[in-house]
């Protein structure tokens, strides 16, 4: 290792860690001791990537408050470095921070919070596409249907939750009222996506997220209409995959439709 490097590396330790081996390489002076000036990177550092967490994760950080915030943004950066060229990107492992440290992991919702407000982080920054015309698919013949496949907007995404994460984020990002937390009988599937600029979201019934997973899998009409068989009957099950289709190319979930 170049001795720039073992600079630039015993530095990052300390800034992370709390490494001395740093010391070694810098001089303090009478006006400006040393440990003022690590002082000085250390606390700067720290700050800046709790701040990329306050920005990227705004609902979890008004839930815990500024000091316990500060507290669990501290905690994240001595153990998670920031390898990413971009701040945008520093946080994506808190969701499972939160899960995996006890002091946490009481409080399960918080990991939830986390997993939401980073998905609609993913959605929002997610690549531009143009969306499926319902027109493309009204010229398709109707001998091919049953081959077509789809390809999906960048911006989809699915989570299931366990507890009412949107409805207390969307309290907490507009700073109205907070709802009754509420852990669910059983999960609640959901569906997010970008509309232009405006990200949005809706809760799935299991049968429309088992077939949207499929389709975005690679699933074609066909073995959609298959799958919706085994629960609504083969003379049902086309009509409804048709229906879900026609809402998904709406939505504009949709950016094309081939034949195999």
């Amino acid at each position: 290792m170049s001795s720039l490097a073992r600079v630039q590396s015993d530095f990052q330790d300390h800034l992370l860690r709390g490494s001395e081996a740093v010391r070694a390489h810098l001089l303090g002076t009478a006006r400006v001791p040393l440990e003022t000036r690590l002082g000085i990177y250390a606390g700067a550092y720290g700050s800046r990537l709790t701040d990329a967490l306050r920005s990227n994760y705004p609902a979890l950080a008004a839930l815990l408050g500024e000091a316990d915030f500060a507290a669990l943004g501290a905690d994240y950066v001595r153990t998670h470095d920031s390898p990413f060229f971009s701040i945008r990107n520093y946080g994506d492992g808190l969701p499972e921070f939160l899960v995996q440290q006890a002091t946490y992991a009481e409080v399960p919702l918080l990991a939830e919070l986390a997993r939401w407000e980073w998905t609609l982080g993913t959605v929002f920054d997610a690549a531009d596409a143009t969306p499926l015309a319902v027109g493309a698919l009204a010229r398709t013949p109707p001998a091919r249907w049953a081959q077509l496949s789809f390809e999906w907007h960048p911006s989809v995404r699915r989570i299931a939750l366990a507890w009412n994460v949107p409805q207390l984020w969307q309290a907490l990002t507009r700073g109205e009222e907070r709802p009754e937390l509420v852990l669910l009988p059983e999960p609640i599937e959901w569906l997010a996506w970008r509309q232009e600029l405006r990200s949005c979201f809706r809760s799935l019934s299991r049968s429309e997220a088992a077939a949207l997973d499929a389709a975005r899998a690679g699933d074609c009409f066909g073995e959609l209409c298959e799958r919706l068989g085994a629960e609504l009957g083969e003379h049902a099950a086309p009509a409804q995959a048709a229906t879900l289709l026609r809402a998904w190319v709406d939505a504009g979930l949709i950016v094309a439709a081939r034949t195999a």
